[in-house]
């Protein structure tokens, strides 16, 4: 099949976790034997961003890691009739103008023969409804959820009769151990400041604690405040700016264990969705401490990782870890089991074909067979 994907930008991963897993995707799919193409505005703020704070080589370096995926950067619109014309999937990422988005629906409306489906990662849908509220999804035959809470509220808000849980996962290709290097440090976080969404959290299940143990630690990420770097040195701990995506798996092989924290939305309201960096953390072997999340739908088995529900035992479980070599041991093993198992891109990517086959066996079948397949 030929999948077409528009997404805000698959060659830059700054401040846009989103591109780890769509790489993964594009990868598996022509893996096994799909087209990709994918569409991306060459002036998205990813992009620009990226380019300023790494140069232009780290996303020629992303691109090199997609042989084969036709990548395609457009200044203020793609030529749809060249873009759709001979396409079999049409998979429109959330971050994207709400007039493409629209103009795409119309094209489906009209009659192009191709699968539409709407993706969506982010917590918009319970922080900020009235911008998703602005997207005509009345032309898309369905929507991918990246949880199971997010799926409901589509259908429950009447954005959307048909809609799947596909959550992300591992792009195990990248992510995996290097077992070859001896960690410098003993924690690493990679992650993003961002608008106070988890400043809170961080202090208490990352700052603080590292802080109280003297532990050596280093933070890589983009959007930190001058307040926050500042409690970041603070605490002790090396703040070392953006890594590409593709830098990670170094990163985490350098420290003895990483920490996991949700961003308040996620934690709160959209239950059962972790961050990305779980999946990709346990690809690559190393040990994770989480700050509080509920894990609704039994994504990581027991003794995957461990968990924390304040600051004094985030502590607790750092010097833990630290000490009990045979506890990190098992956790590694058990992380790796469960993407090797369940949560890999391949895996993802086999889910979106059975979920475009079904959509396409809801359009052949009669009326009122539609509707129901349509009801959550």
């Amino acid at each position: 099949m030929k999948f077409v994907f528009f997404c805000h930008a698959l060659t830059s991963c700054w401040n846009n976790g989103n591109a780890h897993f769509l790489r993964g995707i594009a990868r598996e799919l022509r893996a096994l034997g799909h087209d990709v193409t994918v569409y991306e505005p060459d002036n998205g703020w990813s992009r620009l961003n990226a380019i300023r704070d790494g140069g232009i080589g780290s996303l020629q370096q992303a691109q090199a890691l997609l042989p084969g995926i036709d990548i395609r950067q457009y200044e203020t619109a793609p030529d749809l009739d060249q873009a759709l014309d001979v396409a079999d999937v049409v998979i429109v990422h959330e971050w994207n103008a709400p007039d493409l988005i629209g103009d795409i629906g119309r094209r489906r409306i009209e009659g192009a023969p191709f699968t539409l489906l709407f993706h969506d990662t982010h917590h918009r849908a319970v922080t900020a409804p009235e911008q998703l509220d602005r997207f005509d999804l009345q032309g898309f035959d369905g929507v991918l959820a990246f949880g199971e809470v997010l799926r409901q509220i589509y259908l429950r808000l009447g954005w959307a009769n048909r809609a799947f849980t596909w959550h992300e996962a591992a792009d195990t290709e990248l992510y995996r151990p290097h077992c070859e290097i001896e960690p410098t440090h003993d924690v690493i976080w990679i992650g993003n400041w961002g608008d106070n969404e988890r400043s809170a959290e961080l202090n208490e299940f990352l700052l603080r604690p590292v802080a109280e143990l003297g532990l050596r630690a280093r933070i890589h990420g983009v959007r930190y405040s001058l307040d926050a770097l500042r409690a970041i040195e603070a605490a002790g701990i090396e703040y070392c700016g953006w890594l590409p995506a593709h830098q990670a798996p170094i990163a985490f092989a350098s420290a003895r264990f990483t920490v996991h924290v949700p961003r308040g939305p996620y934690a709160r309201s959209l239950p059962g969705i972790p961050t990305i960096r779980m999946f990709e953390a346990m690809a690559c072997g190393i040990p994770i401490v989480s700050a509080p999340w509920d894990d609704a739908e039994l994504l990581f088995p027991s003794g995957s990782y461990l968990r924390a529900a304040d600051g004094t035992q985030m502590k607790e479980a750092m010097r833990t870890l630290l000490e009990d070599q045979a506890l990190a041991a098992d956790l590694v093993k058990t992380g790796l089991e469960a993407i090797q198992n369940r949560h890999t891109c391949r895996h993802r990517a086999a889910e979106l074909i059975e979920i475009v086959s079904s959509v396409r066996g809801a359009r052949r079948a009669p009326p009122t067979a539609q509707f129901e397949e349509a009801m959550p």
